[in-house]
């Protein structure tokens, strides 16, 4: 089937920014988000229904963004201080701003992926079932998922905290793949403490800045 999928952002016009700015996105409806080189056939189109459908830029699965996740995402254009030609350290860096934030909450119990892409690859297709640098995770389940989209112009970093399970992504893939549900116990706002996500968010603009912070609403 010959789908035509939207992108996240207009790349173009993140690539054109000289500041280091941090996004925050809302949603106001579910949306499916592709990785950079995913094609839909992973999916059964037919199980989409009115799900809205995007693409983002950067490696990874699936991400199933819902209303209340705490999305944010970070460009960092090549000559900022935190900008770093090594892809391994820049996840790294942006894994920590949510581990030092989080820390309060989770009494230390945050940890930082400090190695390469780990899982199996067919659990892969879905982003928070793998395990991948600079991702974060709480007594081993993964809190904070992470990728990466590197240019000329900087580097964008997206990462996400789920305000509920996002198990549901399973349903609507074409051929789940053995053990996918199991891998996708991740953790959510309320089970690392965080009744207030706002709060959480202006430790994590306060502690990572200075930065330019755009807050949007996203609607289909």
């Amino acid at each position: 089937m010959n789908l035509e999928v939207r992108n996240l952002y207009d790349y173009d016009v993140v690539r054109q920014l000289c500041q280091a700015t941090m996004f925050v996105l809302r949603l106001d409806q579910p949306t499916l988000v592709l990785g950079s080189s995913q094609s839909v056939n992973v999916l059964d189109l037919d199980r989409l229904g009115s799900l809205a459908l995007r693409r983002r830029r950067g490696g990874g699965g699936l991400v199933l963004l819902q209303p209340g996740d705490l999305w944010i995402d970070w460009w960092i254009p090549q000559g900022d201080e935190r900008w770093s030609h090594d892809v391994h350290v820049s996840s790294i860096r942006s894994g920590e701003r949510w581990r030092q934030a989080l820390d309060p909450y989770v009494k230390g119990a945050a940890r930082v992926h400090q190695g390469s892409l780990e899982g199996e690859p067919a659990l892969r297709v879905v982003c928070f079932a793998g395990r991948g640098p600079g991702e974060v995770f709480v007594h081993d389940r993964k809190a904070v998922g992470l990728t990466q989209w590197r240019v000329r112009e900087g580097i964008f970093v997206s990462t996400v905290i789920h305000a509920s399970s996002s198990s549901t992504i399973v349903d609507l893939l074409r051929d789940p793949p053995s053990g996918i549900l199991e891998a996708l116990d991740h953790h959510v706002l309320s089970t690392l403490g965080v009744d207030n996500p706002e709060e959480l968010l202006e430790t994590l603009v306060a502690m990572s800045g200075p930065w330019q912070v755009r807050q949007s609403l996203m609607t289909d």
